[in-house]
């Protein structure tokens, strides 16, 4: 059996620790045992899986995740919870502890070789100024991830899980989508969490599908970044750098099939891949 932790025993954690949760690390803890239940059964995590979590902070959600019957991989940057993460499974789910590594580092810059085991799935509470950036740096690194779950502020769940068409879909949306499709699952209310954040939550799933005809990556985000940098502009226009000359970026939309007046708000990811497979 684990026991999950609680208000109290996420500040008495803190205060032992010191530790004082700094917007810089986008530390805000979640407190509430029935929410960590929630997110642990909206990830469909078991025994058969190894999920990687990132910033799993004091481990309010390490703790269910390992009560689920999941082998735990956690990537912590801040030294001193790193250290105290195995100690505090130990306590509450002596069982559960064989099921867990820490891995102190940053999750911006961790490799598949940095892990002690290959990850089937990521659920975790993401620093919200880096949450997308980490998203699809793990999804590049590891190729073992098949499906995910991430707490992220509310207006960038929007901009993950958006279609084309929407005022919101951009960047992160199609970066995403290139993996996989996304959906935006539930709201988290500010309440659960210490201390209590100025923003919404919200939990975004994704799954790892089959990538899009273009299969060159670096190319297909180069294209949508440029596609989007001017986005009140026309792809000819807006591609002209990227092209070459918007004479050519009108050529290059017609070859792939895509009204050059057409904005990149309008493209879905695969549309994308067909314009960056005949540049």
């Amino acid at each position: 059996m684990v026991e999950l932790l609680g208000p109290a025993e996420i500040r008495g954690l803190a205060a032992e620790l010191d530790v004082r949760p700094t917007k810089k690390l986008g530390q805000n803890f979640v407190h509430d045992p029935n929410t960590v239940r929630r997110i642990v059964e909206l990830a469909h995590v078991g025994p058969d899986d190894v999920v990687l979590e990132v910033g799993p902070g004091l481990g309010s959600l390490t703790l269910g995740l390992l009560a689920a019957g999941a082998r735990v991989v956690a990537v912590e940057i801040d030294p001193k919870l790193a250290e105290r993460l195995p100690k505090t499974v130990a306590e509450r789910g002596p069982d559960a502890a064989g099921r867990l590594d820490v891995v102190e580092a940053d999750a911006m810059r961790v490799a598949k070789d940095d892990l002690p085991a290959a990850p089937t799935s990521l659920v975790a509470n993401l620093p919200y100024n880096v949450a997308v950036p980490v998203v699809l740096h793990l999804l590049a690194e590891l190729p073992s991830l098949r499906s995910g779950l991430v707490m992220v502020q509310t207006e960038v769940a929007d901009r993950m899980a958006a279609g084309p068409g929407s005022r919101i879909y951009g960047v992160p949306s199609v970066k995403l989508a290139w993996y996989g499709p996304a959906r935006k699952v539930a709201a988290v209310p500010r309440s659960v969490f210490w201390p209590v954040p100025n923003v919404d939550s919200a939990l975004v799933a994704f799954e790892r599908g089959d990538v899009p005809a273009s299969e060159d990556r670096d190319r297909l985000f180069g294209l949508v970044d440029a596609a989007f940098s001017q986005r009140r502009k026309t792809l000819r226009a807006a591609l002209a750098g990227w092209a070459g000359s918007a004479e050519r970026a009108g050529e290059l939309l017609v070859a792939a099939g895509i009204d050059p007046k057409t904005r990149g708000e309008q493209l879905d990811v695969h549309a994308f891949a067909r314009l960056a497979a005949v540049r």
